[in-house]
């Protein structure tokens, strides 16, 4: 696997950042997490609505 590295805003960072769904989630998994949403909302809204809710889910039991 090649790995390379981007330069964020610090601002963006902050926002990925909050967009994890476990402690020690990889910016890697992060981003393939988003792009797959982004491609199911073309094509696919409900599907993408019904993974955000999951995420959040996710999120708000791991805040219990």
């Amino acid at each position: 696997m090649d790995i390379t590295t981007i330069k964020l805003n610090k601002q963006t960072k902050d926002r990925i950042d909050k967009l994890r769904s476990y402690r020690r989630e990889s910016y890697d998994d992060i981003l393939q997490k988003i792009l797959e949403i982004l491609n199911l909302v073309r094509t696919e809204p409900d599907r993408a609505r019904s993974k955000l809710v999951a995420i959040d889910k996710l999120k708000a039991s791991e805040k219990k």
